[in-house]
């Protein structure tokens, strides 16, 4: 105990499932292995995970990427990075390499991030993904560059394993809006923040972001609806 107390050895699943059990808190023993297990990985600034650029975080997904069957994506304020066509994925990260003073390696990026989207035309894998309209109309580029992105939303909801809807504004909203997450199988959420990213693995927690996911769902329009948002979103791009 006193070595688990101390920092000198990290607890082993046994170890806490008796711990919680000692302390009559069986029922927490998952969300406390859950969070034991990433304690390192939890909450990661940007500016660890971007230290060397940006090409080697957009890898760094690819296993993740590969290994989930079905991913849940809400995104408040861009187009999730899954459907980003080339010239949006470049003026974002070139925005964000710029605020955070990252080294450029902005062509590499754009090139890995392109890499892992196959996962949304191979494999075995099902999409989920809502945006909010705002997402839509926030402009990312210039005015051809989000023509083409929105153009591309009207291609990628075609494909068979993909579900896209969009939270029009006039919602009745009955769940706010909140900050990007993806929930990976129900295994794992990730929440983007301005300064880093969260990674959320206790089961109770999880579970949370599927429920706010579902009522968002609840919210969004898709098919013909969705489309047509997109259309007016695309209609009103004028030149910067």
């Amino acid at each position: 105990m006193s070595r688990l107390q101390s920092g000198t050895t990290p607890p082993s699943d046994d170890d806490i499932r008796a711990w919680c059990r000692a302390c009559e808190a069986e029922e927490q023993a998952a969300d406390v292995i859950a969070a034991s297990r990433t304690a390192e990985n939890a909450y990661v600034e940007w500016r660890r995970l971007q230290r060397t650029g940006m090409r080697r975080l957009q890898e760094s997904y690819v296993p993740l990427f590969e290994r989930t069957k079905a991913f849940r994506v809400y995104s408040s304020n861009v187009i999730p990075g899954l459907l980003q066509t080339g010239p949006y994925v470049a003026a974002l990260l070139s925005s964000i390499s710029e605020f955070r003073g990252t080294r450029n390696d902005i062509a590499e990026a754009v090139a890995a991030r392109l890499e892992r989207s196959r996962v949304i035309r191979e494999g075995n894998h099902r999409f989920s993904l809502l945006v909010e309209e705002a997402a839509l109309r926030h402009r990312v580029g210039d005015a051809g560059t989000m023509a083409g992105q929105l153009e591309h939303l009207l291609t990628v909801m075609s494909y068979p394993r993909v579900s896209f809807g969009v939270i029009p504004f006039s919602s009745d909203r009955r769940m706010w809006v909140i900050e990007t997450f993806s929930v990976y199988d129900e295994e794992q959420a990730q929440v983007e923040l301005l300064t880093a990213q969260v990674n959320v693995t206790a089961p109770t927690e999880v579970r949370q972001y599927l429920k706010a996911f579902g009522e968002y769902a609840k919210l969004a329009v898709y098919g013909a609806d969705a489309r047509a948002l997109i259309s007016a979103a695309a209609a009103e791009l004028e030149p910067a």
